[in-house]
């Protein structure tokens, strides 16, 4: 049995970090009618196979039917979800990988910025056989990790060599929007009203809740739910309390952060942090 099916076979969230290579982190869930998320975004690239079964993934405003064999691609701020089916069995891999180091081994050179990809998903089957044998080569305690880093960089070249095609940009720029989101960013451990957003912003509140959502896929609130867990999984990867994280990223009390945790993630924080 290989180290994805064993994983796989055990129907929960497994997750596989080395402090040797920050750079990558790897998930599995043997039974996905057992997840279920909320439209949620990642600041790293996160791509991932479906190995069994058929689920709805959604990707911003489009919701695909996808099944066995597909590899899914997610950019960094793309809101997703992927859910079940009619309570129909399913299970998967995911890869999340941070922007820069994949910008490094672009196509166009190291010491760019990364350039999203246009796909949101592929049935390529090199890619998707690929990526189950970079899963396995990743969580394998026995592989040296020389032979991690390099079985890393020979599949991401794999994926852009399949997969070609950088994504045009397509969102026009909106500074007052941006200008929001940013005043999120800096205030996500506090307490926001709409008014303080909207001060900050320049917008009046109608105006604002609808370009808002128009421009990240989903509304302040749910940003700033995001912005919190995105905070709450660097702490527990650094090992802090779970009490502590919850207390620091601006939830009400343990219980708040474990209900949105499993929200966004389909798993509780002390399954995150290992």
């Amino acid at each position: 049995m290989s180290s994805a099916t064993a994983h796989l076979a055990a129907h929960k969230p497994y997750f596989w970090r080395d402090a040797e290579l920050p750079f990558i982190e790897a998930r599995s869930v043997g039974d996905g009618r057992q997840v279920c998320y909320a439209p949620h975004s990642h600041r790293i690239f996160s791509i991932g196979a479906i190995t069994s079964g058929c689920n709805l993934y959604r990707l911003e405003k489009t919701t695909t039917r996808i099944q066995a064999g597909t590899v899914v691609l997610m950019n960094p701020g793309q809101v997703h979800a992927c859910n079940p089916i009619d309570d129909q069995p399913w299970s998967y891999i995911m890869l999340y990988v941070d922007p820069q180091w994949l910008a490094d081994i672009q196509p166009d050179g190291e010491g760019t910025a990364f350039q999203p990809l246009a796909p949101s998903h592929s049935q390529d089957p090199v890619l998707f056989s690929a990526l189950l044998a970079l899963y396995d080569t990743l969580v394998d305690s026995q592989v040296a990790i020389l032979h991690k880093q390099c079985a890393a960089v020979e599949f991401f070249d794999l994926m852009y060599r399949q997969l070609g095609g950088i994504r045009p940009a397509t969102d026009k720029p909106a500074p007052r929007i941006e200008r929001a989101a940013e005043y999120i960013d800096a205030h996500f451990r506090q307490t926001l009203r709409l008014q303080d957003i909207c001060q900050a912003a320049s917008l009046s509140p109608s105006y604002l809740i609808r370009a808002f959502e128009q421009r990240y896929h989903m509304t302040p609130h749910a940003y700033l739910l995001n912005r919190r867990i995105q905070q709450a999984q660097r702490q527990l990867r650094d090992g802090q309390l779970i009490a502590d994280v919850a207390c620091d990223t601006g939830f009400a009390d343990q219980a708040h952060l474990q209900r949105e945790f499993k929200k966004h993630l389909a798993a509780t924080p002390g399954q995150y942090r290992l």
